[in-house]
């Protein structure tokens, strides 16, 4: 041990290598009401996470190699975690052009997604995967037809929607979309990351996908594993987020998936929303919410108390594959003496009450608040610094 070396007392916790986020929405700038770069890098510690990458639909968006650029020096001076800007597929989110995506490949940016909205023209969507075969980076879809599911789609349609009298989400909707870029992919031999996906048809498609040899990778989000579409009766619009909170076929569905490796990631798409995005009726209310910090409580929750999971299962679903998709180097690999520290302890028992008030987020739109769930991050560091700690 060097001289003058802290030792931190961590019996009965558990070591593993810090958590890395492929979907996180930071909202600078522009809406910086909702989150910052360094509030939202706070949850991400807060949470575990070491890495987060940063989507683009900011104002303005992430569309050049400057507005990247811009994105992690934010993240650079927060210093909670490290920041990987997303650009986006289409200038602007609109569609129409694609983004310089391979001046911004050569300038180090790994992942390109219009979230929050589908690339619906497949020339376009072609052309893109064409450019990740050739630059080696990920083309990451949100997967809605905005034609089957609009922007008044509310609520899955095949469990709650029409009892709510809310414009129903259907599956049809996100599982077309990817069995459409799956064959782009196949077709061009680029990457295609499936963001979000909540769906029973969702996982065959990429599951058919895979076994013909297409580079697909997938993700599931924390809440899509842990919340129904039951949460949506008493229309509290903290549960309102696109794709919509599905039901209980479609939630075994990806919990088996998440298991077998068909869907290879955690994504969180932490989203946060200022109090005015969130009032009103449920149908008009922004989409989205919070996801960071109750991240890996909802796996501890759904796949590892459950025993569908081991701890293993959980470095390679959080962080070792993420990193290694994004080619995230430094990033969640094994834990080793003279390797800078990018680490989580975790106590693998303790529970707690969630309290929305007890955040690092600018925003409150919590889903888990008032649920018992695990309470496992005791303490992350990130690039050898100390960049969260419940005992202080």
């Amino acid at each position: 041990m060097a001289p003058g070396a802290e030792v931190i007392e961590a019996d009965g916790l558990l070591a593993l290598p810090g958590f890395v986020d492929m979907h996180t929405h930071l909202r600078e700038p522009g809406f910086e009401a909702s989150e910052t770069v360094a509030s939202g890098t706070a949850c991400a510690a807060r949470g575990g996470f070491t890495a987060v990458f940063a989507m683009a639909n900011t104002d303005p968006v992430t569309d050049s190699v400057a507005r990247a650029a811009h994105i992690a020096a934010l993240g650079r001076a927060a210093g909670n975690a490290e920041v990987f800007p997303v650009g986006s597929i289409t200038i602007g989110l609109a569609g129409e052009r694609l983004s310089p995506i391979a001046e911004m490949a050569a300038a180090g940016v790994r992942m390109f997604s219009d979230d929050g909205r589908c690339v619906m023209n497949s020339a376009l969507m072609r052309e893109a995967l064409q450019l990740s075969a050739v630059h080696g980076v990920i083309i990451a879809q949100h997967s809605q037809d905005h034609v089957l599911a609009g922007p008044e789609a509310a609520a899955d349609e095949r469990s709650v929607a029409a009892d709510l009298g809310l414009t129903g989400w259907p599956w049809a909707a996100e599982s077309t979309i990817i069995a459409r870029d799956v064959q782009l992919a196949e077709l061009t031999g680029g990457h295609l990351h499936a963001c979000h996906i909540t769906t029973a048809e969702s996982v065959e498609v990429v599951r058919w996908a895979k076994a013909r040899g297409v580079q697909v990778t997938a993700e599931v989000t924390p809440h899509h594993l842990l919340l129904d579409s039951q949460h949506l009766r008493a229309l509290d619009t903290t549960f309102k987020v696109n794709p919509p909170l599905r039901g209980s076929e479609d939630i075994e569905a990806l919990r088996a998936a998440l298991a077998d490796g068909t869907i290879d990631v955690i994504g969180t798409d932490h989203a946060p929303h200022d109090p005015a995005a969130k009032q009103g009726d449920f149908a008009h209310a922004k989409p989205g919410m919070l996801g960071l910090e109750q991240a890996l409580a909802s796996v501890l929750e759904t796949m590892v108390n459950t025993g569908r999971m081991g701890w293993t299962d959980v470095v390679r679903v959080m962080s070792a594959m993420p990193a290694r998709i994004t080619g995230a180097s430094g990033q969640g690999g094994a834990l080793r003496p003279g390797e800078v520290a990018n680490l989580v302890l975790v106590d693998p028992v303790r529970r707690a009450r969630v309290d929305r008030e007890r955040s690092s987020s600018a925003s409150r739109n919590n889903p888990y608040h008032g649920l018992e769930l695990p309470d496992p991050i005791e303490m992350t560091f990130y690039s050898g610094h100390l960049s969260y700690s419940r005992r202080s």
